[in-house]
């Protein structure tokens, strides 16, 4: 053995080359060693070793990415001792977020053409290890999971198992040449010229170019693309007839000339890419959570349609746009915009952990829309109006949660960690719904009657045929969410739902009457 292969045989043994009789634990290191000379892996019956990347290559995911919106989820501050950790290198940061509290590889979105290739590799009877960048306790824990694989090798507290550093650890466990690899992106180029066959998924254009031309025995695994449909969903577009609401102070004003029109819906595009930037952020965050629930974990992060990384650029471009846009507005609107940002980041972070304030929460980012209209308008906004829109979006918040402790409840589902709510308070949390709805009902008809409505309508008296029309339509809400005939989320029902719609046309009807 040459004098190269001696020296990075050393790193094998830093990295601990585990077997598969290896199990995870959270907190202690694994305690069996392998150690295996080239000539060994070459004596194997069954062909060449197959050797596969983990992160973008068997699941369509990044780890770290993960691990750190789970830290940041549950810990805001520990972004100082983050830093503070990758200043000591990558594989100090990764060792500093290898036990999430949250992990869990039975949820993780393992891609079917890989798992294919490791199959058939198997069927062979060709050895098969997984090689990746992410932490030894991670790896362990996928590679216990699926039970595929002979052995792995990963990053540890000291080094980083990625690029030329994996390539050296390959090519002195299995010779120069002396196995397959299986990657995906630019940093596994080093160890797809070392080996004998290179196998890609997912690879940039400019990776593949590069792939094709420096190695010869090259295959292109097939995989969806992400569509502009794709980025639609997760961008949340359909959520963006919330933002609908910056338009009720121009209709409540009567103000319907283009210039006040072009202002509201250029607030009302600020408010989009804002929530958008934000959307993007709570995905981040509620991975592991979205990957357990019955519709959420078909969400483009979730499923992995979409890495992680593409998010993470998202979501600074978005905000940006988004206060570009507000900066054509005035600066009172910017710093509205600046409220919601903070409120719903707040949101993402903290209050959704927090009972009643998660929902009190989500009616102000409502009416912070509403406020957000008057102020790029430049008018005043009637309180009682105000206090309408609070109430009305905390009861269709309190639906939401009643929705999801529901279908928890009778899927006999434990007590979600990441919500201060038991399914025992399904019951409390309906009564709650009720009670800001018919509050929301009450207030509407104090507004119909008050002094502001009447210097804005000549005939303020149809408006009293709109609240029967909101009575039906929140009863209904109730009544459906009550036997598990409704959405998630309130908001996306009304939206598809015919009565909803049929409804909301009547109640436009009469208010234009009322004008």
């Amino acid at each position: 053995m040459s004098e190269l292969q001696d020296n990075l045989l050393q790193p094998v043994n830093r990295f601990q080359f585990r077997d598969r009789e290896n199990r995870w634990a959270s907190r202690h290191e694994p305690t069996i060693d392998v150690k295996l000379a080239p000539s060994q892996h070459k004596g194997r019956k069954g062909g060449r070793p197959l050797v596969v990347d983990l992160d973008g290559t068997l699941i369509r995911s990044d780890l770290l990415i993960e691990c750190a919106f789970s830290e940041l989820s549950h810990c805001p501050h520990s972004i100082v001792e983050m830093v503070r950790a990758l200043g000591e290198g990558k594989a100090s940061l990764k060792h500093r977020l290898s036990e999430p509290r949250d992990f869990d590889p039975a949820v993780l979105p393992y891609d079917p053409e890989v798992l294919k290739v490791i199959r058939q590799a198997s069927q062979e009877g060709r050895a098969v290890y997984l090689a990746s960048a992410s932490h030894e306790r991670l790896v362990s824990a996928v590679a216990a999971h699926l039970g595929l694989f002979t052995g792995w090798f990963a990053t540890d507290a000291a080094t980083n198992c990625a690029g030329e550093v994996k390539a050296g650890i390959l090519v002195a466990a299995f010779g120069e040449g002396g196995f397959d690899y299986v990657g995906n992106d630019k940093a596994d180029l080093p160890v797809w010229r070392r080996a004998a066959k290179a196998y890609a998924i997912r690879t940039p254009g400019k990776v593949a170019r590069q792939l094709s031309s420096e190695c010869r025995d090259v295959q292109h695994l097939s995989h969806d693309a992400p569509t502009w449909r794709t980025w639609a969903r997760m961008l949340r577009v359909h959520q963006y007839a919330k933002n609908g609401l910056v338009f009720v102070p121009l209709l409540a004003s009567h103000l319907f000339d283009i210039a006040s029109v072009m202002q509201t819906l250029l607030a009302a595009i600020a408010f989009s890419l804002c929530a958008s930037s934000v959307y993007l952020l709570n995905d981040l965050i509620d991975l592991q959570d979205d990957r357990a629930h019955r519709t959420k974990c078909q969400r483009p992060l979730a499923c992995g349609a979409i890495p992680l990384s593409h998010a993470l650029i998202a979501i600074p471009l978005l905000l940006c746009m988004a206060f570009v846009s507000a900066g054509f507005i005035s600066l009172p609107f910017i710093a509205v915009l600046a409220g919601y940002f903070a409120l719903t980041t707040a949101y993402s972070f903290v209050l959704k952990r927090k009972m009643i304030l998660d929902v009190v929460a989500l009616a102000g980012l409502y009416t912070t829309r509403v406020v957000g209209g008057a102020v790029a308008l430049s008018v005043a906004v009637s309180p009682w109006l105000l206090a309408f829109m609070m109430s009305w979006f905390l009861s269709l918040a309190l639906v939401k949660r009643y929705v999801e402790l529901l279908a928890r409840k009778e899927a006999n589902l434990p007590d979600s960690k990441s919500r201060d709510y038991r399914n025992d308070d399904v019951a409390m949390v309906g009564a709650l719904a009720a009670a800001a709805g018919v509050n929301a009902l009450t207030l509407f008809a104090l507004y119909i009657a008050s002094e502001d409505v009447q210097s804005l309508y000549t005939r303020p008296e149809v408006l009293w045929f709109v609240a029967p029309i909101l009575t039906y339509w929140i009863a209904r809400v109730l009544m459906l969410a009550h036997r598990g005939q409704m959405h998630d989320d309130p908001v996306v029902f009304a939206l598809k739902d015919k009565v909803s719609l049929v409804s909301l046309g009547a109640v436009s009807v009469f208010m234009v009457g009322a004008m």
